[in-house]
């Protein structure tokens, strides 16, 4: 019998006609003939990596002796827990090690250890995980780096995409066409272009082996969208509960829709979440206050699905994707309508939304104010947490364009001391033409709106008493107000 599209073109199980072997190949079946020595393979999800295993077992005729185990599953976590008691032999191939705990790995680093010292040919461990999976188990034990190999699958190369794609088109008696666009569209994922090819076939009719050759006529485009469709149906409200974040607050900068963002836009599917927020000054703020106080761990923690496509990586403070149609999803995302939809404002002029001009004496309200207004996953300039920025610049230049133009909203903490001070001299001159427009005072005790000259026809709001964080909050629900109903 010929064989069928659902045959060539896989997107469950292992191809038996489109199987191509990674660069690492030949060393996954050289370490499979050493005796005791570990193996780790790690890569991206989607890139190859369970099957390049099981056809290098196959081709060393181990596949008898294979016990293949998942972190995923509850009942696999208690049998890897109890291997060394169990007395298990032959390869165990330890699935999603990334999500075992710390001590069920640390359990695993020693046997590997044992095992190598040993030359033991009874039992081999072999470890397939995201990216530095080997690197987090020689942290747990440093002692096991020469007893180990840790072999990783990266995106593979264009001419291995294109050599499964051929591989499949000759079975199938076609010319798929699009062959460019599918190679640059998977971004070096094995499962992606077999998932594309197959969509191919399916849009031109293309079920089983064509008893004469056929040159598909289908648009790339075409097939995308129609995945890409498919895909919304099943990823649309898991994006959707990531994008709105624990606290669902769709009038601040979105930081959960721009990291996912970002990830989409990651070539290696791995996104350093901190650094990503050193790279985006507009987004600084708000990114490392969902990370600093531990809202994106939580963001996992509350809604565990999410990490059936990703795995977020505390320590590191990594986004990794698992699953390689969840990365296809999101790098087709139509950005800007999709946050319109979710009532999310996508597009910020402003570097900050908010800027403090204060003196010393009134720090502590500056620094709630700040404290609140950020955790509305706003962008706010606090000259305390920019001293990293300033030190070793000029700060009359570096200051200047903030308190002009670069801030939406200026809030100045009026008290008798404001008017005396160099700095607040100084930011007043650099927001003068503002007053009236985007400056909000607040004044402190008696202080009277006469004690700055240019703010005195403009209205104003009042901290009594010692400003107790109670009325700080009041005062700040007003300004949020007056943000929230300003146009962009």
């Amino acid at each position: 019998m010929m064989p069928q599209l659902q045959e060539v073109f896989v997107t469950n199980g292992v191809p038996q006609y489109t199987f191509v072997e990674p660069l690492e190949f030949p060393r996954l079946r050289v370490n499979l003939r050493t005796p005791g020595r570990g193996l780790i393979v790690e890569g991206p999800s989607g890139i190859g990596k369970t099957t390049a295993i099981e056809q290098a077992i196959a081709d060393e005729n181990m596949t008898a002796r294979v016990t293949k185990l998942s972190a995923r599953r509850k009942e696999d976590i208690e049998y890897i827990s109890t291997i060394q008691e169990l007395g298990v032999t032959g390869l165990v191939l330890i699935d999603d090690f990334h999500k075992l705990s710390d001590d069920v790995q640390s359990d695993i680093s020693n046997i590997i250890k044992v095992l190598a010292d040993e030359g033991d040919d009874r039992l081999k461990i072999i470890v397939i995980g995201i990216n530095d999976s080997g690197k987090r188990l020689i942290q747990i034990a440093d002692d096991i780096t020469n007893r180990i190999d840790i072999v990783p699958l990266e995106s593979n190369p264009k001419e291995k995409i294109l050599e499964l794609l051929k591989k499949g088109s000759d079975i199938l008696n076609i010319n798929l066409g699009i062959y460019d666009e599918i190679i640059n569209e998977c971004n070096g994922s094995f499962y992606l272009a077999q998932m594309l090819a197959y969509e191919a076939c399916i849009k031109s009719n293309i079920i089983d082996t064509c008893p004469e050759h056929i040159n598909l006529n289908i648009s790339s485009e075409a097939v995308k969208s129609t995945v890409w469709r498919r895909l919304d149906d099943r990823f649309r409200r898991k994006v959707i509960k990531f994008c709105e974040g624990i606290r669902k607050k769709k009038e601040g900068r979105a930081p959960y829709l721009h990291i996912l963002k970002w990830l989409s836009e990651e070539e290696s599917w791995v996104l350093n979440v901190r650094e990503a927020a050193r790279n985006h000054s507009l987004m600084r703020g708000s990114v490392s206050q969902v990370i600093e106080k531990g809202f994106l761990e939580q963001l996992f923690q509350e809604n565990p699905d999410l990490s059936e496509q990703l795995h977020y990586d505390v320590t590191a403070s990594k986004l990794i994707v698992e699953d390689p149609q969840f990365i296809f999803y999101v790098r087709n995302i139509p950005w800007a309508t999709f946050s319109n939809d979710l009532g999310f404002r996508d597009i910020f002029q402003d570097k900050y939304d908010f800027a403090l001009s204060f003196a010393g004496s009134v720090r502590p309200i500056a620094e709630t104010i700040f404290r609140i207004l950020s955790e509305e996953e706003l962008q706010v300039f606090y000259d305390k947490n920019e001293q990293h920025r300033i030190v070793a610049t000029d700060v009359e230049d570096y200051l200047h364009p903030i308190y002009q133009s670069e801030a939406k909203f200026v809030i100045c903490i009026i008290n008798d001391d404001y008017p005396k001070r160099i700095w607040t001299k100084f930011e007043e001159k650099a927001m003068a033409k503002r007053v009236g427009e985007s400056i909000i005072p607040i004044l402190v005790g008696d202080t009277q709106s006469s004690a700055f000259s240019s703010l005195n026809d403009i209205g104003y709001l009042t901290l009594r008493g010692e400003a107790a964080e109670q009325e700080i909050c009041e005062i700040c629900r007003t300004v949020l107000k007056r943000y929230h109903e300003t146009p962009q």
